[in-house]
């Protein structure tokens, strides 16, 4: 006789008939496991019970702590037939809970401020990691909360309630494509308003939703972004407030949407280089610095973005100091970068300015140690590019002088 079949019937969660890890009771008295129910209410959209087939009076699921037990306590005087412990459930996001709030909401208006502090109290005490949720109602009614910033002018309670939410909560990607399809740039807008006027938690959170928006969003929506973007992003990334999650969040926002349409020369000409290069200087965190690197090299890539950069007392000289300090990443970045000013901006002032700051030698180094073979020969392009000018610079290692000008 197999294992499966000692299990005593009673349990065994009546929809998928396993063993339950977290049951619940439901109002017709029929215990489930909490997982088999929610997708049952959730996914099915019924308030039936599955056994008895009768309507539920109510929607609340009350865990059966004593079946729970003596289902622990089974599962550890059987553990000698490999019957693994059930572990202590953690607490996800309730669902059901969830939309009940919002259908409260949408029901009462004037119990809205309540409901959304209520969904804040139940997304915080959650497990991070079991906070995932694919129910477009809720985040229907969050962006619909949002919204209203277009037409009040100003940053309410509720928004930032609703914001907080949205912040806790990992929405899927299908729901955050329906969500840019219905409501285009009105919600950007939104978001925009709140960047301007909200508060720094408030700010932070809408620059996370920015994020989740944008890595799903049509290229051809994100080239018509307006400049204020840049200009609100710079404003946040210079607040010495903000956690250094907010400005990964923000990094990897700029990252996303500066290698579209004209994008870079908005950024550009927003001041984002100046900004960029000072996070570069001020931070010592490696994913900071990537994703500085990356916007920087892409943000180079227009005449705009090269201008700033040689304008700017330390950005040659902080560029090329992160070239093998940060991570492969980094350094391939930061190569690119001085490749873009020494192939478009290379007057003759910048090119001293290269060997006085440490430019040269750097790259010099570059070609004498093991390293990636692609970026070793992009340094040996730039190199030679103005081996004329170079060539009898001090920082140049002499044994390299005889082969100036085919490195």
């Amino acid at each position: 006789m197999e294992f499966e079949t000692e299990v005593p019937s009673h349990f065994l969660c009546p929809i998928s008939m396993q063993p339950m890890k977290d049951p619940v009771t439901i109002s017709t008295g029929i215990t489930y496991d909490r997982e088999s129910i929610e997708r049952w209410l959730f996914t099915c959209k019924t308030t039936i019970c599955p056994v008895t087939r009768q309507p539920l009076s109510g929607t609340d699921l009350i865990p059966n702590c004593t079946l729970r037990r003596l289902i622990h306590s089974w599962c550890t005087i059987n553990s000698h037939h490999n019957f693994d412990l059930i572990p202590t459930p953690k607490k996800p996001v309730d669902r059901f809970q969830m939309i009940k709030l919002v259908n409260e909401a949408k029901k009462h208006p004037q119990n809205q401020i309540k409901c959304l502090k209520k969904m804040r109290s139940v997304v915080l005490t959650m497990d991070r990691s079991k906070t995932c949720m694919d129910e477009f109602e809720l985040f229907e009614f969050l962006t619909m909360v949002i919204l209203k910033v277009n037409e009040s002018g100003i940053v309410s309670e509720t928004c930032d309630e609703a914001l907080i939410v949205v912040h806790h909560l990992q929405c899927t990607d299908l729901i955050l494509r329906k969500l840019v399809l219905d409501n285009g740039f009105g919600l950007l807008n939104a978001l925009l308003h709140v960047m301007r006027l909200g508060n720094v938690k408030s700010r932070s959170s809408a620059i996370t939703f920015l994020r989740s928006l944008f890595k799903v969003m049509d290229p051809t929506l994100i080239c018509g972004v307006k400049s204020e973007l840049f200009t609100e992003t710079i404003r946040l990334l210079r607040d010495n407030k903000i956690s250094q999650q907010t400005m990964k969040a923000a990094l990897e926002l700029v990252v996303e949407i500066v290698r579209w349409g004209r994008n870079r020369i908005k950024a550009a000409e927003s001041g984002m280089v100046l900004v960029l290069v000072d996070l570069l200087i001020e931070n010592s965190d490696r994913r900071v610095c990537e994703l500085v690197l990356v916007a920087l090299e892409q943000v180079c890539r227009c005449a705009e973005g090269r201008e700033k950069l040689v304008e700017h007392a330390a950005g040659l000289a902080t560029v090329s100091k992160k070239i093998l300090r940060v991570s492969h990443v980094g350094s391939d970045r930061a190569v690119r970068i001085l490749g873009s000013i020494c192939r478009f901006s290379a007057s003759c002032g910048v090119l001293h300015e290269m060997v006085e700051v440490g430019v040269v030698s750097k790259l010099c180094l570059m070609i004498q140690i093991d390293y990636s073979d692609r970026v070793k020969e992009r340094v040996k392009h730039i190199l030679t590019l103005h081996s004329r000018v170079w060539k009898d610079a001090s920082c140049v290692p002499a044994h390299l002088l005889s082969s100036y000008p085919s490195l």
